[in-house]
């Protein structure tokens, strides 16, 4: 992480403050005091929010897993980061539109307002945030329909590798284990069933002890969910699954561990007080949030040894 010596609401030198750290994607600053850490979460919407940012300790055997959707579970980040290229090239009036390899970690792991306002502010400045999701939208219902009829992107979502044994294995040693995802429910929930229909593994609500989403889509005159601004970097998503959805306690905490392979998944386990094990082929290494995990793994079978202890 880069070392800066002030943010919007902390400098260096002042009211206690030794030093603010900030990832290389700069969606996020830690703050450093003699006593404590504190997380800026930042927000193109506006809405900035400030959380501890405590010691994340880990006992195995877990009790749960909480397992990140995209990137951990089912690869299919490449397909949404080309979602969000389509809206903006329809922002733009020009299909032949495409993002630059530098995009990748700020449309990768966030919420889609906060993809499609950084992609606004750089290639469409002046464009409407409303006018993007209901573009955004449109793609996605199109091509989702397509993809459940058997045609369109055939190979948009497909299982990890190991997927299947690890879940199994899990289930087998009696772990709980948790769906946490960024993604909005009408677009998650197909990801996570092709991937299931793919392994013959039946379905994954019945399977999995909690599945948490990003919620409902939230659309003129009907009702949604406040996910797309309290999504991954809060904290709020992994906490819910394991307070509410699984039943375990803040205190109880140490039993707990989370995977992720992006930056913004990475932060909101801390936050939320787990302990992280970071998935390679994601963002952390490129947005600079590595050192915010305990453990890293290559492959998901190399996650039972640390799960079971």
């Amino acid at each position: 992480m880069d070392h800066i010596l002030k943010d919007e609401f902390f400098e260096v030198g002042r009211d206690g403050v030794l030093d603010i750290l900030t990832p290389a994607d700069r969606k996020t600053d830690i703050i450093v005091f003699a006593d404590k850490r504190l997380c800026l979460v930042k927000s193109a919407a506006g809405y900035p929010a400030i959380y501890p940012l405590r010691e994340a300790p880990f006992e195995p055997k877990a009790e749960a897993v909480l397992m990140d959707l995209d990137g951990t579970s089912v690869r299919s980040e490449s397909f949404w980061m080309r979602v969000i290229e389509m809206t903006t090239g329809r922002l733009l009036g020009d299909a032949s539109f495409r993002r630059e390899a530098e995009d990748e970690p700020f449309i990768s792991g966030h919420s889609v307002s906060e993809h499609l306002q950084y992609m606004i502010d750089k290639y469409a400045p002046g464009q409407p945030l409303p006018l993007a999701r209901r573009h955004y939208f449109d793609i996605v219902r199109y091509e989702m329909a397509e993809i459940m009829a058997g045609r369109g992107m055939t190979d948009a979502f497909t299982p990890a590798p190991h997927l299947k044994e690890t879940l199994l294995a899990l289930k087998g040693e009696g772990v709980k284990i948790g769906l946490v995802t960024s993604g909005l429910y009408e677009k998650a929930m197909p990801e996570i069933v092709s991937a299931f229909r793919q392994l013959g593994m039946g379905d994954p609500e019945e399977f999995y002890d909690c599945i948490i989403t990003a919620g409902q889509t939230l659309g003129a005159g009907a009702a949604g969910t406040l996910g797309e601004l309290e999504p991954k970097p809060h904290p709020w998503l992994y906490a819910e699954t394991a307070c509410v959805g699984l039943g375990i306690p803040f205190s109880r905490r140490h039993k707990v561990i989370a995977v992720e392979d992006s930056s913004a998944g990475v932060v909101s386990i801390r936050l939320a007080g787990f302990a992280c094990v970071g998935m390679a082929g994601g963002n952390i290494e490129k947005a600079g949030t590595a050192e915010l995990c305990g453990y890293r793994i290559d492959d998901l079978r190399d996650l039972l040894p640390i799960v079971l202890g």
